[in-house]
């Protein structure tokens, strides 16, 4: 299976051959470029294979031309670059099964997009055309079954439900293809885990995997602990220190938590994933490495980039395959699997030293509940019920938050009826009600941890620092209630 695709490339103009050039080269892909189509058709015609052909439409292109190109090439490998004028020339290309279209002038972004596109769709076929590359028999599964995969110090996938099983075919197929992945998801979905399980059917398995937590420091302290330092570069600096970029070298990088990053180191970060060097902070010389770079963030990446808090650049070098981890929610027939294996992986001392397991009575409400948490918020219930030995009270706790749940979203029912009129708009709205869901989840997360505010903050993905932040944003303290009466509501909010 290629890792990289075959671009050929069909424009007339110079200028524009250098600029496709550079957006070839920075996604990692191999170019053959021609200034027209006769060139390309020799190309195709003497055993050249493109994965994909980028052709320019020109006043003085012909519907033959572009048949010719198709023929040699196949629909599916043809994107035809048009503008307003060439209405009829992309007719005849839509005629021909092409489906692929970029408009000028601005086709830069487009065409990483494109490449991305094409990537997966390559990787998909081959998978039909040769399974035995890609295990694809491992992925069916019996009823009743779930896929459990080691990954070592305690990790482990899991995938009972269609959306999982399809992210386990999908690393299958990536185990050939040395490329970067973003890992997108709600917090505690497990995104590490799916990164983890890249790593092991990659071909650096047999190298490091560094992980990352890039909203755990500042600044000036991640750029030192990505690229290192030399002795006396600052003050403390006593002697060399490696980054996590050379740790990593040969192997894996995992940049968690992402899209909290500075925009200032997310310069730095692009201009090392381009040509993969960088400068350790006080040397003069620069360093080299060979590090497959996976992202992985919750931010919600489309809002981030409209609001420009994460560079587009950066981006679409990260983007080149991307894969979203659905929350708990949405997979609900996993949860009997995930409390019967986190039970059956759980300390001896925890389970009393037998079999345990959960009644039906808590079996059900455990799947009634919506784990807002995902995965790490019910590993932190199962291990907080073992513990206290008393399903009596676990119910209830779960009984508890089903009715504020249900509550709440009469609650916020009302608040929209009830702001649908307001001059500030659907964004303020819509900002609004983000924010109180995000106080809601703050003010259970602590609670759940017992005020224990570092717990708060681990079981949350975030850093101390945060939290602390988020707590004096919405004026957050034990006890309080966030599900208000009627009245309240009206003082409140009207």
């Amino acid at each position: 299976m290629n890792s990289v695709l075959l671009v050929l490339s069909v424009f007339r103009s110079a200028e524009t051959r250098v600029s496709v050039s550079k957006v070839v080269a920075r996604a990692g892909h191999k170019l053959v470029q021609t200034s027209g189509c006769q060139q390309a058709k020799t190309l195709l015609n003497n055993g050249v294979e493109p994965d994909l052909v980028i052709l320019e439409a020109s006043s003085s292109g012909t519907p033959y031309d572009l048949r010719e190109i198709v023929r040699a090439a196949s629909p599916a490998a043809v994107c035809l670059v048009c503008g307003p004028g060439d209405q009829r020339l992309r007719k005849s290309a839509a005629e021909l099964g092409v489906t692929s279209f970029l408009e000028r002038p601005e086709i830069e972004e487009d065409l990483l997009k494109l490449f991305n596109s094409q990537c997966w769709s390559s990787l998909e076929q081959n998978s039909r055309v040769h399974p035995e590359s890609t295990d694809v028999r491992e992925i069916a599964l019996p009823p009743g079954k779930a896929v459990v995969e080691e990954l070592g110090d305690g990790r482990y996938f899991l995938a009972a439900s269609q959306s999982m099983m399809k992210i386990h075919h999908q690393i299958h197929l990536l185990a050939d293809v040395d490329a970067p992945v973003l890992i997108l998801g709600e917090s505690g979905t497990g995104k590490e885990v799916v990164a983890h399980l890249i790593h092991k059917h990659s071909r650096r398995s047999s190298h490091a995997f560094v992980n990352v937590n890039c909203a755990a420091l500042p600044t000036d302290l991640l750029e030192s602990e990505l690229f290192g330092y030399h002795q006396g570069a600052f003050t403390g600096a006593i002697k060399d220190k490696p980054g996590k970029f050379e740790l990593a070298n040969r192997g894996t990088l995992l940049l968690d938590e992402i899209g909290e990053m500075s925009g200032q180191m997310q310069a730095k970060l692009l201009h090392v994933l381009q040509d993969g060097q960088f400068n350790r902070l006080g040397a003069r010389e620069s360093s080299r490495v060979d590090v497959r770079v996976l992202a992985a963030t919750n931010v919600q990446i489309e809002e981030a980039l409209l609001g420009k808090t994460f560079r587009e650049d950066l981006y679409y070098r990260l983007n080149v395959f991307t894969i979203t981890v659905p929350p708990l929610r949405e997979r609900a027939e996993e949860i009997p699997y995930l409390v019967e294996e986190i039970v059956r992986r759980s300390p001896e001392e925890l389970r009393g030293g037998t079999a345990m397991r959960f009644s039906e009575r808590l079996m059900d409400v455990v799947q009634l509940y919506t784990w807002r948490g995902n995965v790490r918020e019910l590993r932190n219930f199962i291990t907080r019920t073992l513990t206290m030995r008393d399903e009596g009270a676990a119910i209830q706790e779960l009984e508890r938050k089903i009715a504020a749940g249900q509550g709440t979203e009469l609650e916020d029912h009302e608040f929209l009826v009830s702001r649908g009129t307001d001059k500030s708009g659907m964004r303020s709205v819509v900002r609004e009600m983000k924010d109180r869901a995000e106080a809601r989840m703050i003010q259970s997360a602590l609670e759940v941890n017992g005020w224990n505010r570092r717990h708060a903050a681990r079981s949350l993905n975030i850093s101390y620092r945060g939290l602390l932040y988020k707590i004096q944003q919405h004026g957050l303290s034990p006890g309080m209630s966030l599900v208000p009466s009627q009245s309240a509501k009206l003082k409140v909010w009207n």
